[in-house]
């Protein structure tokens, strides 16, 4: 069966990372311009935290988690969903969700330069063209004057690409931390341990919290696809690739993310497709394939 070849499982994983993580800059952008930021993403991971450790439970899955891993747990929900998504989609109200795909493109090259203070590993060469391509590419898409549409994108834009690095340093950090090894169990309580100190964050910020049943159409199939296809699917996949292939490998879908968001644009909201874009997805594609195919050490 497809499920126990691990070969076949990695190919679906990446494929979750790259397509549907690519798709979420664009569901986010339209649930974050009626929903407050930190509301959304608490409602968002608690529910599909909720949702994983059901799943976990009714198939039998042992829910115990030692200290160790608890204390793991926060520190990955931290670096990866309340600083690195949530703050992230917080920044989506000042910057485009394309360009918003574009600064998180830069998350390979911070991989890269961790890895290489914080375990002395060097670069080879593959991978260094491959950074460098992935930047040209986001280079040539930055440089179109028309992806800058509001006053404060500087300011979201600096913000972004403090949470690619949060989610850089998190991407090594689970590679090498103790935690459950049911990727449910894992994912699940990541999401409710980070919507809860979302929640607390949104409280502070003295944020509306809404009913559901208030929302727009277009903002509850924004949250159903995200909580279902960009939480529970992408992140659970995520999360399986780091324990299964090498950080850098898993964030080349930084590289991918964004060409995806700007098709998803072009596509549903009839957003500008330019020939510099094609160029750019093209060298920025170019990039993944140096990196993902250099060996391993």
């Amino acid at each position: 069966m497809i499920f126990r070849n691990s070969k076949a499982l990695i190919i679906l994983a990446f494929f979750a990372i790259y397509v549907i993580w690519g798709s979420t800059y664009l569901f986010n952008k339209i649930a974050v311009t009626e929903l407050p930021p930190f509301f959304l993403a608490s409602i968002r991971f608690f529910t599909a935290g909720c949702m994983m450790i059901l799943i976990a439970f009714l198939t039998k899955v042992n829910l115990k988690i030692s200290r160790k891993e608890f204390k793991n747990i926060c520190i990955t929900a931290f670096f990866f969903l309340v600083y690195g998504n949530s703050v992230f989609v917080w920044s989506l109200q000042f910057v485009d969700s394309g360009f918003g795909s574009l600064i998180a493109s830069t998350n390979p090259l911070f991989v890269l330069i961790m890895m290489r203070i914080i375990d002395r590993k060097p670069m080879q060469k593959k991978s260094m063209i491959g950074v460098i391509l992935g930047i040209l590419g986001m280079i040539l898409l930055i440089t179109q004057e028309e992806l800058v549409t509001t006053q404060n994108t500087l300011i979201g834009i600096l913000v972004m690409l403090t949470c690619v690095i949060s989610w850089s340093y998190g991407s090594l950090f689970v590679a090498k931390a103790t935690l459950p090894k049911n990727f449910l169990v894992s994912t699940g309580y990541q999401m409710i341990f980070g919507s809860l100190f979302l929640a607390i964050v949104s409280f502070a910020f003295q944020e509306n919290w809404s009913s559901p049943l208030n929302w727009t159409t277009n903002v509850q199939v924004s949250m159903i696809i995200l909580i279902i296809f960009g939480g529970i699917i992408a992140f659970t996949a995520f999360n399986f690739l780091l324990k299964r292939v090498s950080p850098e490998k898993v964030s080349t879908s930084a590289y991918v993310n964004p060409v995806i968001a700007l098709f998803m644009g072009w596509y549903f909201l009839d957003e500008n497709l330019s020939a510099q874009s094609i160029i750019a997805s093209v060298i920025l594609l170019t990039g993944v394939y140096f990196i993902t195919s250099r060996k391993r050490q």
